[in-house]
């Protein structure tokens, strides 16, 4: 398995691993001390030469390649540049250039601009930038008619561009000037900024728009350019990049101008890849299906360039038009999916396939003269459920969300096919697979550094719609004005079920309310869900209403129009204070040294309490002045631990909470157990962990996230003469004794 420091290595290779350079090449690499690509260029086995600046390299060495990545950018003077690379190449050299775009989308996204570490800057041309501090800045990016015209006036004439997504670093898919994608990008392509926590819009639902209107290409986050001295350019119109898989799933899928497309395996260990692809495609030929057909072609799956409307977009637009016909259509794609495998067995209507292979779905699909036309088969397991298949497929199809849930709800299908008893199940075996497949767990860290979070998006975007004054009063402080007032949950979904997991305990919820009749008269966590009406039945100065929808803007007008003013709306992504006594530095230890940390967290289950448990108390009470313990419930170990605990939770958390070097002993919420539910809830300065969890990559993504708050995670030395575990086993030992 390769790590996540080497899959990281290997991105920027995505950027020209496809392209075809000729054999025995002397390559000029320009670059900075990282070297990003140099491994590429000798893996090709091409001679390379890398330079900081050209200025090293005598013009009397020509080379077949001139390649500057990020460079353009940081010249002060780029044309007179340009000139220079242009001077270093043969006759019939290349000049190959990554520049970033001013106007590319993902700036009106929100990223920041990477020189100037603000928003906007890059779109307004620097403009708010005072000319004697343009020289400080490291470079500036430029848009495609200003690299254009710095080309023509260095005297390269003949060029082609290629746009690049999401950047030069960590390239997805590359399109020709002359090529618009086909395909969804929304559920394609995994947008990546510089600086994610900034962002307030989702950047890959607008690329439809974006085409539509004819401004892809000019607001392309960074540009491929290739510039041929004399000759043809690459003769290619597309590239989808997916090096995040490893070596033995990594590809490179190429679109030629020639009308076939090429499947190449991007490392050696993955050329088995291909002879799979080409059985599967046989495979599923044999029971039926529609298959764009291929054949292996020194050493890559060549099939022919299929012009078709992908799945996704019939079934999106089948609906606005003809609902009882979607239904069908849908029936019949599930009807593909059973009828793709043997099935091996049939229990409680769950069919098992003898290959279950998870990507026939609309996503892998094509929509052509009435008839689903499946391709990229790479991937099955053996005695799969299909029912799996079944409910990606479903959720594929809903991927654009509001507005197709408005005219059918997914449940429709989810009762249809039979799926919602076991609907967790489906769906956590359906992300399994991605989450396998791209490396997500040992990439965590990386993605979240450099991928938007749904929940800062949102919040980003509450707090441009309102004033500060607004925003504070509305988003911030909703537990103000809530003393000697009954406090009020409008919502019964995600978010209520969220907000009362963790606040209830420390502000009381009197009553649920929701527009949704047939949810009244339910309780959710023990608390009567209730018409809105009753807020006419008592006086406004009497309680506070919580909002906890997502989409807050129907309700809060509803309310106002009842003459509620009382209002706060809950956001998930908040960090609301508590009111507890862990502010005071707490039995008689202000006499005492400072110590390194006021507020300290541990999270455990804490069953069969021992040595170690008390150790690892005692040694975080030495750094901190208040130790919050947080202890996961019975329900919480069964589900995590896949266990049932020896000792209930009452007596678990009662033991901890009696230990002396424990100020605080709280429940973990079972459905919001992590350490960043847990920071936002204590705001604690430090969370202390066993070292077996050192090296976990989950582990790792949450020390991140609590650096970034300004918080720590310390690891203690595992003991490992004592454990739970090792108890139980003991135990287990003598009873079978």
């Amino acid at each position: 398995m390769m790590t996540a420091e080497k899959i990281t290595r290997e991105l920027p290779k995505g950027l020209l691993g496809w392209y075809s350079f000729k054999d025995n090449s002397r390559v000029l690499y320009l670059t900075d001390a990282t070297d990003k690509l140099k491994d590429l260029f000798v893996e090709k086995g091409l001679e390379v030469v890398c330079a900081h600046s050209a200025e090293e390299i005598s013009e009397a060495r020509k080379f077949d390649y001139v390649v500057a990545i990020g460079v353009l950018e940081r010249c002060k003077c780029p044309v007179a540049m340009l000139e220079q690379w242009r001077s270093l190449l043969k006759e019939d050299g290349v000049l190959l250039l990554g520049v970033d775009n001013r106007l590319g989308l993902r700036y009106f996204c929100g990223d920041r601009d990477q020189f100037t570490e603000r928003n906007f800057d890059s779109i307004e041309h620097y403009r708010r930038i005072l000319p004697q501090d343009r020289d400080a800045l490291d470079g500036q990016a430029y848009a495609k008619y200003e690299i254009e015209s710095m080309l023509a006036e260095a005297g390269i004439r003949q060029h082609k561009s290629y746009a690049v997504l999401p950047n030069l670093d960590f390239p997805q898919m590359i399109f020709a000037e002359n090529y618009l994608p086909e395909e969804e990008l929304s559920i394609r392509y995994f947008p990546m900024y510089h600086y994610p926590e900034s962002v307030f819009l989702e950047e890959e639902f607008l690329y439809t728009d974006i085409i539509q209107n004819g401004m892809f290409h000019a607001m392309a986050n960074a540009y491929l350019i290739e510039c041929p001295m004399c000759g043809a350019c690459e003769q290619v119109r597309h590239v989808t990049i997916s090096l995040d898989r490893g070596r033995e799933n990594a590809l490179y899928t190429v679109i030629r101008e020639d009308d076939k497309v090429e499947k190449r395996a991007a490392y050696e260990e993955g050329m088995r890849k291909m002879q799979v692809l080409e059985e599967n495609t046989r495979y599923l030929y044999k029971h039926g299906l529609s298959v764009v057909q291929g054949h292996l072609e020194k050493g890559a799956y060549v099939m022919p360039y299929v012009k078709g409307v992908s799945a996704v977009t019939y079934f999106r637009e089948l609906l606005k038009v003809d609902k009882e016909k979607f239904i069908r259509e849908v029936d019949r794609f599930r009807e593909m999916i059973l009828q793709s495998s043997k099935h091996v067995s049939e229990e409680n209507g769950v069919v098992i396939l003898e290959r279950g292979y998870l990507d026939l779905v609309p996503l892998n699909c094509f929509y052509i003269d009435g008839n689903f036309v499946f391709y990229d088969q790479e991937f099955y397991q053996e005695n799969y459920p299909a029912n799996a298949i079944i409910q990606r497929m479903i959720d594929i199809i809903y991927v654009v969300g509001l507005e197709m849930e408005a005219i059918l709800p997914r449940e429709f299908f989810i009762k249809r096919y039979q799926l919602e008893e076991r609907l967790d199940e489906w769906r956590q075996m359906g992300w399994e697979f991605t989450s396998e497949l791209r490396n997500q767990r040992e990439l965590r860290v990386f993605n979240e550094r450099y991928q938007r979070n749904y929940e800062t998006v949102n919040t980003n975007r509450q707090r441009m719609n309102y004033s500060a004054t607004g925003y504070q009063h509305l988003f911030v402080d909703i537990f103000q004005n809530t003393e000697n007032k009954k406090l009020i949950v409008f919502g019964s979904g995600t978010f209520a079920k969220k907000f009362l997991a963790l606040y209830k305990e420390e502000h009381p919820v009197y009553a649920i309310i929701d527009n949704n009749a047939q949810k009244w008269g339910q309780t959710l966590e023990g608390i009567r869900i209730e018409s809105p009406q009753i807020l006419c039945e008592a006086d406004a100065g009497q309680y506070k209403v919580i909002i906890c929808i997502k989409n807050y803007i129907a309700v809060m007008k509803q309310l106002q129009k009842m003459g509620i003013k009382n209002i706060g709306i809950y956001d998930t992504n908040m960090e609301y204070p508590r009111n507890t006594v862990h502010r005071a530095v707490q039995k008689e230890e202000s006499v005492a040294a400072p110590k390194k940390y006021h507020i300290g967290y541990i999270a455990g289950v804490f069953d069969l309490f021992h040595v170690g448990h008390l150790n690892m108390f005692k040694r975080a009470k030495e750094q901190c002045d208040y130790l919050i313990v947080g202890v996961v419930t019975d329900e919480g170990v069964r589900r995590n631990k896949k266990t049932e605990p020896f000792i209930p939770f009452n007596e678990r958390i009662e033991m901890v909470r009696s230990c002396r070097y424990v100020d605080e002993a709280v429940e973990i919420p079972l459905n919001y157990c992590g350490t960043r539910d847990a920071y936002r809830l204590y705001h604690f300065d430090c969370q202390f962990s066993g070292s077996d969890y050192i090296d976990n990559p989950d582990w790792l993504a949450e020390k991140e996230f609590l650096e970034k708050q300004g918080a720590e995670l310390v690891f203690f030395p595992y003991t490992e003469s004592t454990s739970s575990t090792k108890i139980k086993s003991m135990i287990n030992q003598k009873l079978l004794s």
